[in-house]
């Protein structure tokens, strides 16, 4: 796989794991009293204290992961020697390469079409 396709790849598994962290965290935090003028929240019948505790941590650690693996793909991304001369030289390299493909390409269809018309006569 090459390194952009892992960069995306990798972006998508941090959007997987924010998404159900933020959904999670919503889903099962406790409810909390906003005022003592409005009467206590109901209980959570899904509620486990306990393992509700030790989900934003694990939830959080798996983030950082993610974030850590994808700033190492980012570094082993190779730089851009020579800085952007180089790489306008290398641009109008490859335009130039591209035009010549591009008119070889057109020989060749013209000359495809004479034989079309040779042959359909």
């Amino acid at each position: 796989m090459d390194a952009i396709s892992q960069l995306e790849e990798q972006v998508n598994s941090i959007a997987g794991l924010a998404l159900n962290t933020f959904g999670t965290l919503r889903r099962d935090a406790p409810l909390v009293t906003l005022s003592p003028y409005y009467p206590e929240p109901p209980a959570n019948p899904m509620e486990e204290s306990a393992n509700f505790a030790n989900q934003p941590k694990l939830m959080s650690a798996a983030l950082v992961k993610a974030a850590k693996q994808f700033d190492t793909l980012v570094a082993a991304l190779p730089s851009s020697e020579g800085g952007e001369e180089a790489q306008l030289r290398s641009i109008t390299e490859f335009q130039a390469e591209n035009d010549a493909t591009g008119q070889e390409l057109q020989k060749q269809l013209e000359a495809a079409g004479t034989i079309s018309h040779v042959v359909k006569r």
